[in-house]
């Protein structure tokens, strides 16, 4: 459906399709295509469960990768039966603040612990001095300056997920590429710094560093876990930060050859265009495909614009979309700042058109990956797919829960999610003396989900296991929402500091760069 000019961003490239039409969430994990003949697959594998991604596959929530041994991938392996390092291994993470690169969630309760559950106008003279004695401390730990050291990394996991890669990453970031930076980069003891230095490469490291060979990246570890007895499910859910960090920055800068498939220059890019995403899929597919497994699960991009990092406003008719029946509000900015105080001329924003041509190429990135599903089933290899995109198009509070006209001019169809957690939204996370007053999807970060929302993807995934015949449990929600937090013991004092954003905000918007 061809759009009025209106709606569309002159600076768009041509090859992004921009339409007004939802894509529907794709149930079957099969896509209705049957498996060619022969079917590919090794019998008995030594691995039950490899996983290669980002952030969210790391187990990444509010601006820190902690409790991994309640990321989706530990929850599926736990379903699956593989219990242990010896079933699945993922790093773990501590330090001062319990995670790399910074627990807001921990610093929040740093704060309680000094303050209680209120903050007094004289008290909040002191909390920067609180907030800067974590941050130095955890900075400290990071860049081997505190009392106490990281652990060595150790082991080859199977958990391969890295916080803030994309694509080319999962190429050609190299354990050899990570101890070249730091050895750059030395770390210095900054008054200002939030995130430790090196943090990206130090996670690489505590990933990949385990394998011993210097040129291991996240594709050569897979290989090399099917070639010693391979992979019963391998899943692959990268692409994210193909566009994830436009909404973060609030800036459109659309990739471009040949730099953007340059680890060194990519990073001046915010959302890849579809027929760059295309190219680097392509190779990722092919280096899948020489892993030994039995079955590969992908999952599909989000659409960046539904985390709340990225606050829909409409200054002149405040909690309005652009018009009736529209997805979009004019604006999107930093969560922190109040509908009736944004003014485009003085705070980071995305217009509607932009968040609108993002979300079309992320569509685009979709249909790619479905493709490359479709043919490989066609191959006969069980391949699969997770619509992530879907279901969090299912949820979206403000876009299509809250907008009754929008939910039906877009054909929107919403994700049920289990009793247990059924309150949960995907507005920014809100909590005070009395409990969480809002949100719950995702954490303090307003990018990664909670525990409790990791817990649906791995539903999902165990989901498109068990409809082509793997044995699986189902996930006790109300178990572990029990071991959610965030959700169960909500900070007492985020509203209050919160709302005071000068003292908080630029914590979330940088540690919220980890995609």
């Amino acid at each position: 459906m061809a759009l009025p000019p209106e709606l569309l961003d002159p600076n768009t490239p041509p090859e992004v399709v921009v339409t007004g039409e939802l894509v529907p969430r794709e149930t079957d994990p099969t896509l209705g295509v049957p498996l060619g003949s022969p079917a590919v697959t090794i019998g008995a594998a030594e691995h039950a469960l490899v996983t290669i991604g980002d952030s969210l596959t790391h187990g990444m929530s509010s601006a820190a990768v902690f409790n991994t041994e309640l990321s989706w991938p530990a929850l599926v392996a736990q379903h699956l039966g593989a219990t242990g390092d010896a079933g699945f291994s993922h790093p773990r993470y501590g330090g001062p603040l319990d995670g790399l690169p910074v627990n807001l969630e921990a610093l929040m309760r740093r704060l309680e612990g000094k303050f209680g559950s209120t903050i007094g106008p004289l008290e909040f003279l002191r909390a920067p001095l609180v907030l800067h004695g974590a941050l130095d401390e955890n900075e400290d730990y990071w860049e081997g300056r505190g009392s106490t050291q990281p652990p060595a990394p150790a082991g080859r996991h199977t958990n391969l997920g890295v916080y803030g890669w994309d694509l080319r990453d999962a190429l050609d970031h190299s354990v050899q590429v990570a101890n070249d930076r730091i050895t750059a980069h030395r770390p210095t003891d900054t008054l200002t710094g939030v995130r430790p230095d090196n943090d990206s490469e130090i996670a690489a490291l505590s990933v990949l560093g385990g394998y011993g060979v210097a040129t291991t990246t996240q594709m050569t570890a897979a290989q090399s876990l099917g070639a010693d007895g391979g992979i019963d499910a391998l899943v692959l859910a990268l692409g994210a930060n193909n566009a994830l960090p436009s909404i973060v920055s609030k800036k459109v800068a659309w990739s471009q050859a040949p730099d953007c498939f340059n680890l060194d220059t990519k990073g001046r890019f915010t959302v890849w265009n579809p027929v760059h995403f295309d190219a680097d899929f392509a190779r990722v597919v092919t280096a899948v495909k020489q892993i030994p497994c039995n079955r590969v699960i992908v999952c599909t991009v989000p659409h960046v614009t539904i985390a709340p990092i990225g606050k829909g406003v409409n200054p002149a008719n405040p909690g309005k979309k652009v018009a009736p029946g529209s997805r979009y509000f004019p604006y999107y900015c930093d969560p922190w700042i109040d509908e009736d105080d944004f003014k485009p001329s003085r705070h980071a924003h995305l217009t509607h058109q932009q968040a609108r041509a993002i979300d079309a190429a992320i569509d685009q990135y979709n249909a790619t990956i479905k493709a490359a599903v479709r043919q490989a089933r066609w191959e006969g290899r069980e391949w699969l797919l997770v619509d992530v995109c879907g279901i969090l198009d299912g949820v979206a509070q403000r876009r299509f829960v809250d907008d009754e006209t929008a939910a039906v001019a877009n054909g929107w169809v919403p994700y049920d999610l289990p009793t247990p957690i059924s309150d949960l939204t995907t507005r920014f996370f809100g909590s005070g003396p009395s409990g969480r007053t809002q949100g719950g999807i995702f954490g303090l970060d307003g990018v990664h989900p909670t525990t409790s929302a990791y817990g649906v993807i791995a539903a999902e995934v165990l989901g498109a296991l068990s409809a082509v015949g793997v044995s699986t449990r189902p996930i006790d929600f109300a178990d572990l929402t029990s071991k959610d937090t965030l959700n169960t013991n909500p900070p007492k004092l985020f509203n209050q500091v919160f709302a005071a954003a000068r003292l908080f905000a630029p914590l979330i918007k940088t540690a919220s760069d980890t995609g």
